[in-house]
């Protein structure tokens, strides 16, 4: 399964928030933060009504305000370029406009701290925003108290700029971790899906490729014996049918993942494969025997083994051990032929890598010093049950 990038991952997330502006939690889009605007609707009437000096000033600032209000909230919603110079440069004219006309004006104009407030809230997030909202919060605050020279107008201001930051943070960010969530979920989904096909393939490889290589024996051994001993040939085709509805019982497990191999039945198997190829065989096993699912695991390994030197090796005798202790087990594997060359490096052995390496356990092989070839699976004793998947 090939690696996703962090440059993947971030594409992944953008149209998953792109997708999700149809379905996601709270605000569907930027411009459901439009209509705040008509809270500045007083200071509008103010200056239609000439009811402000300098109406024309602040007519141009309210303009200024509502421009830099829109920019920010419609960029807040994409991740992309919400954390801009753009957005800090907007939100820093912003508040010298609020301060500027509040502080001048008073009244209705003191509600340009909440939207303000309001559009820090969605483009900050973090330890950021706290203090933006916590000081705009104060500033509302004195500057109602010392324009209007009401400690209501002091309340109201500053609560409604406390409020207004710090409830549509609240909001935005959790909606997008609920995104987030439904992005993961869906990623996870994809690994599982494609953990199950590796596992079906790996099961598939080494049920096949022990059971093929078997049949191909026994039809050998049948065809030697069928001019000579008709008897025997029969036993071996009989073997071969035995061998077939075992194969797509094992098949029929593996698909539903439920396959737990036998290590005795294993050896029994292989004991019977390797005599039958002509191969000389000694099985030993030592110590406390294996927990089921180590022993499971280690009948994967003799199954891909014994296929490998009756396919690849050439060898004319095989020695398997088993020894546990009861910390451990360890399957061994020697053979005195050439090894599995073409093999050795592919998704056989290196299938039973992965798995015990999951496992907790380890697999090694190589040819050996005084000629043939062996293989070496350890395993710990409390391996858990996942590690058959």
């Amino acid at each position: 399964m090939a690696p996703v990038t962090d440059a993947e991952t971030a594409r992944r997330k953008g149209n998953a928030l792109r997708k999700g502006r149809q379905r996601r939690p709270g605000p569907r889009s930027a411009f459901a933060f439009l209509p705040w605007l008509l809270l500045g609707m007083g200071a509008l009437s103010n200056v239609v009504r000439g009811e402000t000096a300098n109406p024309w000033i602040g007519g141009i600032g309210l303009f200024v305000f509502n421009s830099l209000y829109v920019s920010v909230v419609l960029q807040a919603f994409d991740p992309r370029k919400r954390d801009t110079w753009w957005t800090y440069a907007a939100l820093g004219g912003m508040a010298a406009v609020t301060f500027g006309l509040a502080i001048g004006y008073g009244g209705p104009w003191l509600a340009l701290f909440p939207l303000l407030s309001l559009a820090v809230g969605t483009a900050m997030r973090g330890r950021r925003l706290a203090w933006t909202v916590g000081v705009l919060t104060v500033v509302a605050a004195a500057t109602g108290a010392w324009r209007d020279t009401d400690a209501w107008s002091a309340v109201t201001s500053g609560y409604g700029t406390l409020l207004s930051g710090l409830v549509t943070a609240a909001i935005l960010a959790l909606s997008e971790k609920v995104l987030e969530l439904r992005e993961t979920r869906e990623e996870l989904a994809r690994v599982a899906v494609e953990q199950e096909r590796l596992r079906f393939s790996r099961d598939l490889h080494d049920l096949l490729g022990h059971t093929l290589s078997l049949i191909v024996v026994k039809s050998e051994a049948a065809r030697r014996l069928a001019p000579h001993d008709a008897d025997a040939s029969l036993r071996q085709i009989a073997d071969i049918e035995t061998v077939g509805r075992q194969a797509l019982t094992e098949i029929r497990e593996a698909v539903t993942g439920y396959r737990e191999s036998s290590l005795a039945t294993e050896l029994d198997r292989a004991r019977d494969t390797l005599s039958s190829a002509g191969i000389e065989t000694v099985v030993r096993q030592s110590g406390p025997a294996p927990s089921p699912v180590a022993g499971a695991l280690l009948a994967w390994v003799v199954r891909e083994a014994v296929t490998n030197v009756v396919r690849h090796s050439g060898a004319t005798n095989c020695r398997i051990e088993v020894a546990g202790t009861t910390a451990d087990a360890r399957l061994t594997v020697t053979d005195n032929g050439r090894g599995p060359a073409a093999d050795s490096s592919g998704s056989g052995l290196r299938g039973l890598t992965e798995r015990l390496a999951q496992a907790g356990g380890s697999l090694e092989s190589g040819p050996v010093d005084a000629g043939g070839f062996r293989v070496v699976a350890r395993l710990s004793a409390d391996v858990g049950q996942q590690a058959l998947r």
